[in-house]
């Protein structure tokens, strides 16, 4: 994470969960859970694991964040602080990474998936979940405008935090559409989906070569 979103998401962990169901319309837990079915079972990366509010079923989980605050509201038991630029794990560790709304928050896109390639073990794939804007130019426009005024005023309303949200409003604006922004890696760009409305949330599937 950079250094900007740290005490952003410092200060609205508490309601970080709350609010999410808020602007997802209780869809967010569903998004996560289609993408945890695109992995295979065994040891998982939780990179950006937050509060800890996925549910791997009987996958092995560890989960980081560099937001402490964060961390201490995780019911995960294996969880560090640490950021997706430097993984403090060995070569070949896991056997699936998954991150989800991470990567628009992201120092560098480029050392976190080169540092996930390093860890995930060969033909083992990692799914992450983000938003983005809409591709289309009318669309986009829309979705930015309805950004623009509702998540700072559900931060306020829910979190007492319109500043905090209106970073995420900007966030939104940092990074290309999933279809440029994951092509060309080290990891194989296998699939990608949408979801919500005017498809902001996507998922990506990719996979390190055997």
């Amino acid at each position: 994470m950079s250094e900007v979103s740290d005490p952003i998401f410092a200060k609205i962990a508490a309601q970080y969960d709350r609010v999410n169901r808020v602007l997802s319309f209780g869809q967010e837990r569903k998004w996560r859970a289609f993408g945890i079915r695109q992995l295979s079972q065994g040891s998982v990366l939780d990179l950006g694991c937050g509060t800890g509010d996925t549910d791997f079923e009987d996958r092995t989980v560890i989960g980081i964040d560099p937001v402490i605050e964060m961390l201490a509201l995780s019911p995960v038991v294996a969880k560090a602080g640490a950021v997706g630029e430097a993984l403090p794990f060995r070569d070949a560790s896991f056997d699936a990474v998954f991150s989800a709304y991470v990567f628009r928050n992201l120092t560098s896109v480029d050392v976190t998936l080169d540092e996930m390639h390093r860890v995930l073990k060969p033909g083992a794939a990692a799914v992450v979940i983000g938003l983005s804007r809409p591709i289309n130019p009318i669309l986009r426009f829309i979705h930015r405008m309805g950004t623009a005024i509702m998540l700072p005023l559900v931060g306020l309303v829910f979190a007492r935090a319109p500043k905090e949200y209106w970073y995420l409003h900007k966030s939104l604006d940092t990074l290309p559409p999933p279809e440029r922004l994951f092509a060309g890696r080290r990891l194989d760009y296998e699939t990608h989906w949408r979801n919500g409305v005017f498809g902001f949330v996507y998922g990506v599937r990719l996979r390190k070569p055997e």
